[in-house]
């Protein structure tokens, strides 16, 4: 093609790097009501577990057994270990699939995606800058929960080290440190879902459908795992590894579980993102 046919196609100055800016999109969606109610919802769980530890007193150890729930009121940081812990298998779930999940099949309920792409906003521009919010804010999510929970878990226990239920612990500085390899690592193994709600939002017009879609096939994935006769087939599944991070909270910290988890989640994170940009880009978009 010419260059005279390509600036006949294009009006002058159209940029389609400039369409739908990252920081527009980042807008649109800080102001919607469910991004208030979930960082709401997650600043809130540090308060309510304090408030249940203090009516029903510190948590001991059950026969004899220790674990990293009695030692939640040991310190700060052992309070917001605690609050990833009772988070990370289910209530994480949801922003992540929430927020990549409601962004595209929104736009389609509104009837809005097809001016989107009238404007004209390149169909892979509009995934990836919904995307990259998306993500953003799923991180942000949880990032917010272990840092107000350090703080209410100071404020109400003390600024102290990180008592390791299998015994020692780590130093205040040393514990902060490994709470933010365990919230990257929480974060890269909620790829997945992210990767089935993207997926999902753009094959419906319904953000209930991706959302709740993309929490149930999580679900059913934490289901399989618990089935023990399925034996190695488990270590396929990322819900396998989720709570591998626990082995960075050790005096001496072991890697592969979480390398390998890594690598699961990246994987099948990659193939559902590239389904999601593959389908879209053949979509007829109609609403």
């Amino acid at each position: 093609m010419s260059a005279l046919a390509e600036r006949t196609e294009t009006a002058d100055g159209y940029r389609a790097r400039r369409t739908l800016p990252l920081r527009v999109e980042l807008v649109r969606q800080l102001k919607r009501r469910r991004t208030l109610v979930m960082g709401a919802v997650l600043a809130l769980l540090p308060f309510v577990l304090a408030v249940a530890f203090a009516i029903g007193g510190d948590p001991g150890s059950r026969n004899g057994q220790v674990t990293l729930m009695d030692t939640a009121t040991a310190s700060g940081a052992n309070f917001a270990a605690v609050n990833l812990f009772v988070s990370a298998g289910f209530l994480l779930v949801i922003p992540v699939a929430l927020f990549c999940g409601d962004t595209v099949a929104s736009e389609a309920s509104w009837s809005s995606l097809r001016y989107l792409l009238a404007a004209p906003v390149p169909r892979a521009r509009l995934l990836w800058s919904k995307l990259a919010v998306g993500l953003g804010m799923s991180l942000a999510a949880m990032v917010l929960l272990p840092v107000v929970a350090l703080a209410v878990g100071t404020a109400a226990y003390g600024w102290g080290p990180l008592e390791i239920p299998t015994g020692g612990s780590l130093s205040p500085g040393t514990a902060a440190q490994r709470l933010v390899v365990v919230v990257a690592y929480i974060f890269v193994s909620q790829l997945v879902t992210a990767g089935l709600a993207f997926w999902l939002s753009t094959k419906t017009d319904t953000p209930l459908g991706a959302v709740g879609g993309a929490v149930g096939l999580t679900i059913v994935g934490n289901v399989l795992d618990a089935v023990t006769a399925l034996g190695h087939w488990r270590d396929f599944l990322p819900a396998h590894w989720q709570f591998a991070w626990a082995d960075a909270v050790q005096t001496r910290p072991e890697w592969a579980g979480m390398v390998q988890g890594t690598a699961i989640s990246v994987t099948y994170a990659l193939v559902l993102f590239a389904l999601a940009f593959r389908g879209f880009a053949r979509k007829d978009v109609v609403s």
